[in-house]
């Protein structure tokens, strides 16, 4: 606390705060001339060439975040001088585990320490990090790690390296320790944006994420859209279900998935919802070769689910069938559901034509059932069998239906 002596002689009493210990023109910047840049690798890069022409002898820098992603527990962005772009490195699961990460400076400070500093000149310890040997292969002098907390206690890690001869001196280390607090606000605001976007292109798909983050957020907003429609679905899995345990089921349909859905990602379609056992997924029209990349994701998705059933007989266990629906049509693209809870899903008589076709699989005994409408949009007649014509319920007019062939 300190004081000052007001016009009327009277001492008042000032609340000076101990950040930063000296004003810098990178503070200001990071402050407020990073809200145009989305991408917190960009930062670091622009902000690692602000310290060498400020005169502080970063040779190396980076950053460990923890992620909420599906695939990736943490992601490392690296730079290293000269690098006009940073390196980003995901980790899977189950590297939190290892030997190498649990003897790690970044796992030193998830634990709690505060810092983890290593100069590199000296002599090699005995069990060693790898990490310290192949920065002193580098060339690199000196190496500090330090923590960004963001909120609720979510612990990240920022490190700091040189190659100046004796390390960094203390006024570096001071002007470095400056930046936490500015780059931990940044870095939260950036990290926060790609949960965000993360969580939603996880739970509901590239596409789908796209439109709500750019505010298609009401009940009953949307549009309609032309598209090729997929509705698969797995046969027998209630029996599986009583019959199996329970960590057997979550894995056999993690499998089934897998085989029926990288395909359908993999050549641009969307998939909307899992559905207990099943799927629905789109093809928008807006691409021109949308059918044809359908067509190619059934395709792959039968011979992966081929592969996996070779392995279930191997086992002992019975194959998995399953059925498929295509159609194609109009559909209402949008929000449906509660005031509160929304789906973002697609509707509409061209998804209940699909669906129709999926639960005929069953009677015709063919895994994939196609309308007239699709095959000629498709142009594959000639490559499919013709069933016939069935009526599909609660549908006016009967619907011509066409199969791959058995062969």
């Amino acid at each position: 606390m300190s004081s000052f002596v007001n016009k009327a002689g009277a001492a008042v009493e000032t609340d000076e705060g101990a950040w930063p210990i000296r004003r810098r023109r990178i503070l200001d910047w990071l402050v407020n001339e990073t809200r145009g840049e989305r991408f917190i690798d960009n930062i670091l890069v622009a902000m690692c060439e602000k310290l060498l022409a400020a005169g502080v002898p970063v040779a190396r820098a980076t950053l460990h975040f923890r992620t909420n992603h599906p695939q990736w527990i943490g992601a490392r962005i690296l730079w290293k001088e000269g690098m006009a772009e940073a390196k980003i490195d995901t980790f899977a699961y189950g590297v939190e585990t290892t030997a190498e990460f649990l003897k790690s400076p970044v796992n030193a400070i998830h634990q709690g320490v505060e810092e983890v500093r290593k100069q590199l000149e000296g002599a090699v310890e005995d069990d060693e990090d790898s990490l310290f040997q192949e920065l002193r292969d580098d060339g690199l002098t000196e190496y500090i790690a330090w923590p960004i907390e963001h909120t609720f206690g979510k612990r990240h890690v920022v490190t700091f390296s040189t190659s100046r001869p004796g390390g960094f001196t203390s006024e570096h280390t001071d002007f470095l320790r400056d930046l936490l607090p500015a780059l931990t606000l940044v870095s939260e605001i950036r990290l926060k944006n790609i949960m965000a976007r993360t969580l939603l292109q996880t739970y509901v798909g590239p596409h789908a994420s796209e439109h709500i983050l750019s505010g298609v957020t009401t009940r009953g907003s949307g549009a309609t859209v032309g598209a090729a429609i997929m509705i698969c679905d797995l046969r027998d899995f209630t029996a599986i279900s009583d019959l199996w345990p329970r960590d057997d089921v979550i894995h056999l349909l993690n499998d089934y998935f897998d085989a029926m859905s990288d395909p359908i990602e993999r050549h641009g379609g969307e998939i909307l919802k899992f559905m207990g056992d099943g799927l629905l997924a789109i093809f928008p029209l807006a691409k021109e070769t949308a059918c044809l990349d359908l067509l190619q994701a059934i395709r792959e998705g039968r011979a992966l689910m081929a592969e996996l059933n070779a392995e279930h007989l191997r086992t002992g266990r019975e194959p998995l069938r399953y059925g498929v629906g295509v159609h194609v049509g109009d559909v209402m693209y949008g929000n449906i559901g509660s005031r509160r809870r929304l789906d973002f899903t697609v509707i509409g008589p061209a998804v209940n034509v699909a669906s129709r076709l999926e639960n005929l699989t069953k009677e015709v005994k063919r895994p994939v059932l196609l309308s007239r409408a699709f095959v000629e949009m498709a142009g594959c007649a000639k490559d499919m069998d013709s069933l016939g014509t069935f009526p599909l319920r609660g549908l006016g007019e009967p619907v011509d239906v066409f199969a791959f062939p058995e062969r």
